[in-house]
């Protein structure tokens, strides 16, 4: 099998950029690095059908940032990764590639560690760690975190009752409208704890399988994907693809709170503007979504399960902290946010000097 790894160049400010292929396994790829200033890079892989190189691209470049961002403000040591491959995850699979793709990752001698995301299972995963050792999201051994969706969820639902807290006076959320957008792994974990809190469940998706599941199983209102920005709602819980908030979503949304696991949520910065002056709740993505990191961390650093529960703990407190201080200084969570990663980043290049 031939194996290429060839370096292009990233947009200002990233480490590195790889394509990978190798055409026998079936595989093209990508691996960006964007900063590995707190640590050695680290971020999922997603497999997804893009129309071209350029789009994944596009794609990859914009997560690994946004790794660099959660995994300073999860305090993992870790910096800031992500990974693509080509292809459609529902029939391009095989084995072949993705040990070939465990191949890519051995050779960059542990300078980015990979793990599932979005079309990739512990199963993918298990494949590719039979090349590499800096594959993470295990199943089984003394470490193995497994699949890290159940954590993200938590550390989401976590977030959502300090945000509620925050915009309605109470962290209860019994009652409360809740349209979750997006029922894969993690999606369907947080409607689970949002039914078990009393919640009234709105939710959509394109599998009509997890939706009959979650109307049958947690009594959820079906909405067409078309409708959701047509609904009364008092929480918006994004958790499929990003830019679902954009310039003309936006105008339509009744929630007061947003809050969800899904990645690069607002369609350009000044959506997080918008939302303010339209006295909507914002609560970054990269923040609340940490809970799969987290576990993945827990791997990495060989730590046990305290490890998991304390920086869990710690998502709802940043988030907290984070309302306070948009509020004294009149100015978005977004922006906040951004400042605080800075922060970090800034003083782990201060005292590597």
């Amino acid at each position: 099998m031939t194996l290429t790894l060839t370096d292009e160049t990233p947009a200002a400010g990233f480490e590195r950029l790889i394509r990978v292929e190798a055409p026998e396994a079936g595989l093209r790829a990508l691996i960006c690095i964007h900063s590995t200033v707190l640590g050695p890079a680290a971020g999922g892989c997603r497999m997804w059908d893009y129309p071209s190189w350029e789009a994944a691209r596009e794609d990859v470049q914009r997560l690994a940032e946004g790794m660099t961002s959660k995994n300073a403000m999860a305090d993992l040591g870790l910096g800031g990764g992500k990974s693509v491959i080509l292809g459609d995850a529902g029939k391009d699979k095989s084995p072949e590639m993705f040990r070939a793709f465990g191949q890519a990752i051995e050779a960059l001698n542990g300078r980015y560690y990979t793990a599932e995301d979005v079309g990739i299972s512990p199963d993918d995963m298990a494949q590719v760690a039979t090349e590499t050792g800096y594959a993470v999201g295990l199943e089984g051994g003394r470490y193995g975190s497994g699949d890290p969706s159940p954590f993200t969820a938590e550390g989401v639902f976590q977030c959502m009752r300090v945000g509620a807290a925050h915009v309605f006076g109470s962290d209860d959320l019994g009652g409360r409208r809740v349209l979750v957008q997006g029922l894969g792994h993690v999606g369907y974990a947080l409607a689970e704890k949002l039914h078990a809190a009393g919640a009234r469940l709105l939710v959509t998706d394109i599998n009509n399988e997890a939706l009959a599941r979650a109307v049958r199983d947690l009594g959820a209102e079906n909405i067409a994907p078309e409708a959701v920005f047509a609904q009364q709602m008092d929480i918006f819980a994004p958790c499929a693809l990003g830019a679902v908030l954009n310039d003309e979503t936006v105008p339509k949304l009744t929630a007061k709170l947003v809050c969800g696991a899904a990645n690069n949520q607002l369609a350009h910065p000044g959506i997080a503007t918008s939302l303010r002056q339209r006295g909507i709740r914002y609560l970054p993505d990269y923040v609340v979504n940490a809970g799969g990191i987290i576990s993945v961390a827990g791997e990495i650093h060989k730590a046990g399960p305290g490890y998991r529960q304390e920086r869990l703990s710690g998502i709802a407190a940043r988030i907290e902290a984070m309302l306070k201080r948009a509020d004294d200084e009149g100015r978005s969570t977004t922006e906040i946010a951004g400042d605080m990663v800075k922060e970090i980043l800034d003083a782990a290049k201060r005292n590597v000097a």
